[in-house]
């Protein structure tokens, strides 16, 4: 069991888990719900692990009970979800669909009836493909199609719903989706990936605003992908090798909302979002959340490389460098935790700062009905701890949720990967709590109670 130092205990401090609406809710066409962009790209052959899909998912849709069922009897107090796009306006834009308000009215109230506090993501990746096929996120329109929907949203659920996100991390969906394709809606190059930028930091503020606007008591973030960043070397090249992949991966969406600008001084290719500029952008990209989602996972470790066209860097991946890795390839190093805290606080001096998703994925296997997945636990153990080892520092950190509850459709890479405190048989969809779940309800209700104290 986790022990916490004297003094360390804060009772503010959110605990929570993180899912995402594509991921585990199934159901792409039920009760009138439309086509998101992932609904049409996992379903194209070839472009997920296996073929997979996510029509049926978690079927969280129908087992939503049953899952909040399981984070009551965890004792876990925050839950945060996202809102499917096309399930409330399967359109993007127009007739709102009842049944799909209903649906969240349904999740919502559950929420609070068990003392469970409900955190709405507004656009988790599901972009409606009716919106795709005007040009989506490269379409300066989407400003008011994203207006439109996160007036409808924030009108409808701000009388039982305080906590807010507008974006989950703009630079996975922009440069997987828009710049290498690997992502819905499977497109490429830059002139796609910049405009696709600029419209996304456009409306990360906007919503904010709008949310501000309707919604006087409301808690409003964003939250944003950030790895631990490092040179090979203490070579020139290297060195600034990985300043220009800090500015991609780290700084590109925080920065304009903090009034700073798009770093181009440190990465030139960001250029091209100048001519996607138009008066009063400058200003329209600047908006003041209440706290900021980090969602760190890795780190990584740079060298300089001709190759690489705009960015001419390189990862030196983890098994070259013979670390441990998770099934994802990804480094465990929970410093990097630490790191990204303190680095992002004497940055910016973030006035709050909410760790909105971290996890990992290891291969697990039930044994007995049960599984022990002494990995995870160590993996989520650490990074916890590197937590608050900035909070003690002065980090005004003030939230920690784990990615993710149950074991879900992992984009790309299908249901390879498992992130879950919560295996899912995807045939059977019988849910086990794992050992990691029971371990991090344990270490919850351990702070929760010294706190109250």
């Amino acid at each position: 069991m986790t022990e916490f130092s004297a003094g360390e205990y804060d009772p503010d401090f959110k605990w929570g888990v993180s899912t995402a609406a594509y991921q585990t809710e199934g159901s792409i066409q039920e009760d009138g719900k439309g086509l998101s962009i992932w609904d049409e790209f996992s379903n194209r052959p070839g472009k997920i692990y296996n073929n997979h899909n996510a029509n049926q998912a978690c079927d969280f849709y129908h087992r939503y009970p049953e899952d909040l069922s399981i984070i009551q009897q965890l004792g876990i107090p925050n839950f945060r979800f996202s809102i499917a796009w096309s399930r409330v306006l399967p359109q993007g834009v127009g007739a709102p669909n009842r049944a799909g308000l209903d649906f969240y009215d349904r999740l919502v109230d559950s929420c609070l009836e068990q003392n469970i506090e409900p955190w709405i993501t507004l656009y988790h990746w599901d972009l409606p493909v009716a919106l795709h096929r005007r040009g989506g996120w490269t379409n300066r329109d989407i400003l008011n199609w994203f207006t439109e929907y996160v007036e409808l949203v924030v009108n409808h659920f701000k009388d039982r719903v305080t906590q807010w996100m507008v974006l989950n991390e703009p630079m996975v969906f922009t440069g997987a989706g828009y710049f290498l394709g690997i992502h819905a809606p499977g497109k490429r190059g830059m002139k796609n990936f910049s405009s696709a930028v600029h419209h996304a930091t456009l409306c990360q503020a906007e919503g904010g605003r709008i949310i501000r606007d309707l919604h006087s008591s409301a808690h409003i973030g964003t939250t944003f992908s950030c790895s631990l960043v490092e040179p090979a070397s203490a070579n020139e090249r290297d060195v600034r090798a990985a300043q220009r992949v800090d500015a991609l991966l780290n700084r590109l969406f925080i920065e304009p909302a903090l009034g700073r600008g798009y770093p181009i001084n440190q990465l030139p290719a960001l250029a091209r979002l100048e001519k996607h500029m138009r008066p009063g952008d400058e200003q329209r990209l600047k908006f003041d959340f209440d706290f900021i989602g980090l969602q760190c996972y890795t780190r990584e470790v740079i060298r300089y490389s001709w190759s690489m066209p705009y960015i001419f860097a390189r990862q030196i991946s983890p098994q070259k460098r013979a670390v441990p890795t998770t099934l994802m390839g990804w480094e465990v190093y929970a410093d990097s935790m630490y790191h990204i805290l303190t680095n992002f606080y004497r940055r910016y001096r973030l006035k709050k700062i909410i760790i909105t998703e971290n996890g990992a994925a290891f291969a697990d296997s039930v044994k007995e009905g049960k599984i022990d997945d002494y990995e995870r636990e160590r993996y989520l153990s650490s990074h916890i701890h590197a937590c608050l080892r900035a909070k003690r520092e002065g980090v005004p950190l003030s939230g920690y949720f784990v990615w993710t509850l149950t074991d879900n459709f992992e984009w790309a890479e299908g249901y390879r990967p498992t992130f879950g405190l919560v295996h899912v048989n995807f045939q059977t969809q019988e849910r086990i709590i794992k050992r990691s779940g029971q371990w991090y309800a344990n270490l919850v209700q351990q702070y929760l109670s010294q706190s109250q104290k």
